[in-house]
């Protein structure tokens, strides 16, 4: 029984991170917008985080390098990457952006290249092939996506994941500063949290947390309470059966985020759509490194 418990909890967490997207969609579903959104999310983050943090006894450190990691984790984690995920969760259905976000290796594997982080291989380079000839399946015209969708988005949705496979190089490159993981997004979500504020007011799209209540305020919640708990279920998992283990529930994110989609959105997808998914998993297979550190899988609602 205790070996099926890291199983377990790897499908546990994958189904949990795979429901924010959904819920994203939910969220922009009544007007609310990219910065009110990413404002709320990084509060909500921190303060559960934060209150995970107190109960292990750490602190939260704002020493200057501890400073400046949170920062770039927060601009390239959370606020670049939210303008481009909320902005696309309006025009694109659920379960194509949890495609898309299977895709974050596919960018990783060059940024660690330039690095000089990780070594080039043909097996990758077919990977890659794989990878973006299933971004091709789904802009093809009457193809994966519903009639009318301006693929614009596809790409608006890809500086997303972008976004987290250059936190996560920059992360491995430069590291933590001592720091766990638990601390650095506590820390990264109060920076982005003070960064989002501002520009939410500036732009008129700060979300009155006073009721009534609707569907996207409870989704925002949702997603902040789903993913806070992954990610602190994620951390144990690591440290229970190894980031190489741990690292698989990334496929399970793509694919709960699509079941998801059709069970509460009633979402529906063309053969191509399907079709498109099966290549991209095959590209995201042959280039998924083997991690000698923490990953930091992403969904959305992270910061």
């Amino acid at each position: 029984m205790i070996r099926v418990v890291p199983f377990l909890a790897l499908v546990v967490i994958g189904a949990a991170w795979g429901g924010t997207q959904p819920l994203a969609k939910i969220a922009v579903s009544d007007g609310y917008r990219h910065f009110g959104l990413i404002f709320w999310q990084t509060a909500l983050v921190g303060a559960i985080l934060g209150a995970v943090l107190l109960l292990r006894g750490r602190g939260l450190p704002w020493r200057g390098p501890c400073l400046r990691l949170y920062f770039v984790i927060a601009v390239i984690g959370s606020v670049l990457p939210g303008i481009a995920g909320y902005q696309a969760a309006v025009f694109l259905p659920s379960g194509v952006l949890s495609m898309l976000l299977s895709s974050v290796p596919l960018f990783a594997l060059p940024i660690a290249l330039f690095l000089g982080m990780d070594r080039f291989g043909l097996a990758r380079l077919a990977g890659l092939a794989l990878g973006f000839a299933g971004v091709g399946l789904l802009v093809l015209p009457e193809a994966g996506l519903p009639r009318g969708t301006d693929t614009f988005w596809i790409f608006v949705a890809l500086i997303a994941s972008a976004c987290y496979a250059l936190e996560g190089n920059v992360v491995a490159r430069w590291g933590t500063q001592g720091l766990d993981p638990v601390q650095v997004l506590a820390g990264a979500s109060v920076v982005g949290m003070a960064l989002s504020l501002p520009l939410a007011l500036v732009s008129g799209q700060f979300i009155d947390p006073r009721p009534p209540w609707g569907a996207p305020d409870a989704a925002v919640l949702a997603s902040a309470l789903l993913h806070a708990g992954a990610y602190t279920g994620y951390v144990w998992l690591v440290s229970r059966a190894g980031s190489v283990f741990a690292a698989q529930v990334s496929y399970l994110v793509t694919l709960f985020g699509v079941c998801w989609a059709m069970l509460f959105l009633g979402e529906a997808y063309s053969g191509w759509f399907w079709s498109a998914l099966a290549v991209m998993m095959c590209g995201v297979a042959l280039v998924q490194p083997r991690p000698p550190g923490l990953p930091l899988p992403r969904a959305r609602g992270r910061a």
